[in-house]
């Protein structure tokens, strides 16, 4: 009977032992708030500000709901390097979880700026060659990622366009923003392609739409203003509204094709445009992301390319006088009728 009483008396001991483990555990997970994760990003362009907006619904998508386990500080300049510098010293100075920024320029300054921490910095619509981003794409190094802008890809291709568009074109005036680190790349693809079928590219770096203005100014009063179409290549200057409605203008009243991007300011407007798909390269930064902030280091991923997106303006083609092959018409993503 004495030995009756000890088992369960053992027992009892440890069934209160258990539940109070039990007890002491469940309270420690509900007491436990969850991680909630902060990200930094900062749009260097205006061309491309809606991007924000899609990560975060992309975000959203794999379980990142902003004001419960995210947060989100939004900044976006114009090619305003001081500023952008200012605003990646905050993101530093606040610890952030991740940087995501985009296009080249404010990421190569972000990895600068974060160089000595262990902060990661995800790029988008940023373009790797001849910049320092990154070691190689299947390591990057450091603590940076991201989604690649094939930049010299989509020069090739919107010179091939505008060749199947405007054959008889021998010359090619191509404006650029001047310095900026993506259009070396560009230009080393772009004139042996040129100089193969007999193109010749009358190159044009500029710092804002007021020397643009000043240039068609001068060449308007010349007998031939020198060249047959306006090559847009990708890079910041055509794509800032000041500059481009300057150069839509001078081809508007000159009956000149300009193309390369897709852009409407007005009444004038490119015939064609090829970039990036901007939601899909998105989508492949949110993958990213969320591998970061999961714990894989960022310099161990491997950066993956952006796809194309082409779009050709067929009624503005047809108004230029333009042929329009239906091959062309087959290639293209959107066609504006």
């Amino acid at each position: 009977m004495v030995k009756g009483n000890k088992i369960r008396f053992r027992r009892q001991i440890l069934l209160a032992t258990l539940l109070i483990a039990v007890c002491v555990f469940l309270s420690g997970c509900i007491g436990k708030k969850p991680k909630v994760y902060r990200v930094g990003i900062l749009c260097g362009l205006d061309y491309i500000g809606a991007i924000p907006d899609i990560f975060k619904s992309e975000m959203s998508e794999l379980g990142y709901i902003e004001g419960e386990n995210i947060i989100y500080d939004v900044r976006r300049t114009n090619f305003e390097p001081d500023k952008e510098q200012q605003i990646l010293e905050k993101f530093v100075s606040d610890r952030v979880d991740l940087i995501f920024t985009f296009p080249t320029e404010v990421s190569m300054a972000a990895k600068a700026a974060t160089r000595e921490t262990e902060i990661p910095v995800l790029f988008a619509i940023a373009n790797i060659e001849g910049t320092g981003l990154i070691d190689s794409v299947r390591q990057p190094g450091g603590h940076i990622t991201g989604v690649r802008y094939p930049g010299p890809d989509l020069a090739i291709k919107r010179f091939e366009v505008m060749r199947e568009l405007v054959p008889e074109a021998k010359r090619m005036w191509v404006p650029f923003q001047r310095g900026y680190p993506i259009v070396t790349s560009q230009l080393e693809v772009l004139r042996p392609a040129a100089e193969a079928v007999g193109v010749t590219l009358i190159e044009f770096p500029a710092d804002n739409a007021a020397e643009v203005q000043a240039e068609l100014n001068a060449r308007s009063k010349l007998d031939k203003i020198g060249f047959d179409v306006i090559l847009f290549i990708p890079e910041p200057l055509s794509c800032t509204i000041d500059a481009f409605e300057v150069m839509a203008k001078f081809a508007y009243k000159h009956k000149l094709p300009i193309g390369g991007i897709t852009m409407q300011v007005g009444d004038y407007g490119s015939i064609f445009g090829i970039d990036v798909d901007d939601p899909k390269t998105v989508r492949q930064a949110a993958i990213l992301a969320d591998k970061i902030l999961r714990g894989t280091p960022a310099g161990t991923i491997p950066v993956v390319s952006s796809e194309s997106y082409f779009e050709i303006n067929y009624k503005a083609a047809q108004e230029l006088g333009l042929k329009v092959n239906e091959g062309l018409l087959s290639r293209a993503d959107k066609i504006i009728r």
